[in-house]
């Protein structure tokens, strides 16, 4: 029988392993009142494997390198063969297509904005705001994961206060959860060791290096627990040769395990007693609230939407960006104070539940899908 739902396209410049991608895929999986496809203007990757909902197209357009100009009859003649209800872009390296989605007359052209590029920290390159008026000048609605980035939207880059919404990520408390379970991957054993960790690409805009460094300072910081901390840092990325070489030149290589992209990682996070966000830029953070969702401490750089998922001394730390010694700092004192760990643990727990839940983000965007025949 002929699937009579309405068609989400979700055009990303590469659906890869990342937080973005993995927000997308929350949607699609969560969310079957829609039919849904995925466009990457570059490659699919294997990460499409996390997409459940049966029926999911995902074709890739293989762009090179540059501006997308020559792509946009090949998008536009896509998108009028699909007959999408809805087209979804995400960040500026996708934002160009919302020009042939308005001329191939798609009724819902959404944008989202999920933070910031590493060229642009911040948001201050007039260029890639101007380039964003373009790009959204026929866009219905645009969504903002935090409320850094709703502001640079309605500010700098000039949108209507209207026109965007805020719409914080979600995380699934029912696959990212405690657990007295361990995994046979796992290398260390509860309560003999305290593990900081850390999950995500390891890219400059992420920081793995300062995280690093922050680690080898606890030797100094807390010689005492020293001998029991480990280091664990999941995610590949072009940084992680040399936060492995940081470890063997300084002697840390046996207190840190750093295994690479990992596809186990709900079933590993549990297992951490901190995690650590130490990025330069972030929206809001889907790694970050899975740890929370998983009774982890959390510490993260004061950045992008991290202050919206840590409210410092309540939940967790949060430290300026960039500064290996404050990271090690608020290490130390997490480390060495086990009722504190826990305090931050259980009420980081409580704020993802409570305020960040999956369905109401799925709500969110369902509402928002539905609208199509509202728009003029």
């Amino acid at each position: 029988m002929t699937d009579t739902r309405p068609l989400v396209v979700h055009l990303l410049h590469r659906f890869d392993t990342g937080g973005l991608e993995n927000g997308a895929v929350n949607i699609i999986n969560h969310l079957p009142a829609f039919r849904h496809a995925v466009v990457a203007v570059t490659e699919i990757t294997a990460f499409k494997e996390r997409v459940t909902a049966p029926g999911t197209q995902f074709i890739a357009l293989h762009k090179p390198p540059g501006q997308g100009l020559w792509l946009y009859p090949k998008v536009y003649k896509l998108l009028r063969q699909l007959r999408p209800a809805v087209v979804h872009t995400r960040n500026l390296g996708a934002m160009e297509f919302q020009l042939p989605a308005w001329a191939a007359g798609v009724p819902l052209r959404i944008h989202s904005e999920h933070g910031w590029d590493m060229g642009d920290l911040g948001g201050t390159n007039r260029t890639n705001q101007r380039l964003r008026r373009v790009y959204g000048f026929k866009t219905h609605r645009f969504v903002a994961l935090s409320k850094a980035i709703e502001a640079y939207l309605t500010g700098p880059v000039g949108f209507a206060p209207e026109r965007v919404l805020r719409i914080c990520n979600g995380v699934d408390t029912q696959r990212f959860m405690p657990t007295a379970s361990v995994s046979d991957s796992w290398p260390y054993r509860r309560n003999e060791h305290i593990v900081i960790g850390a999950v995500g690409r390891m890219e400059a805009v992420k920081d793995p290096l300062n995280l690093v460094e922050a680690f080898l300072s606890l030797r100094e910081l807390c010689p005492a627990d020293w001998p029991r901390l480990r280091l664990v840092m999941l995610g590949g990325g072009p940084l992680l040769a040399a936060a492995r070489d940081r470890l063997i030149q300084a002697g840390a290589a046996d207190q840190s395990w750093l295994p690479g992209n990992r596809s186990d990682v709900a079933a590993l996070l549990p297992q951490f007693d901190l995690f650590v966000l130490p990025s330069q830029a972030e929206g809001i953070s889907n790694t970050l609230l899975e740890a929370m969702a998983c009774g982890c401490a959390p510490v993260a750089t004061d950045v992008g939407g991290n202050p919206e998922l840590i409210e410092h001394e309540i939940n967790g730390l949060l430290t300026p960006a960039q500064d290996s010694t404050a990271l090690a700092i608020a290490l130390a004192r997490i480390v060495t104070k086990p009722v504190l760990r826990r305090q931050f643990a259980d009420a980081s727990l409580a704020r993802a539940r409570e305020q960040f839940s999956l369905r109401g983000m799925v709500s969110a965007y369902g509402q928002l899908y539905a609208s199509s025949e509202s728009v003029t």
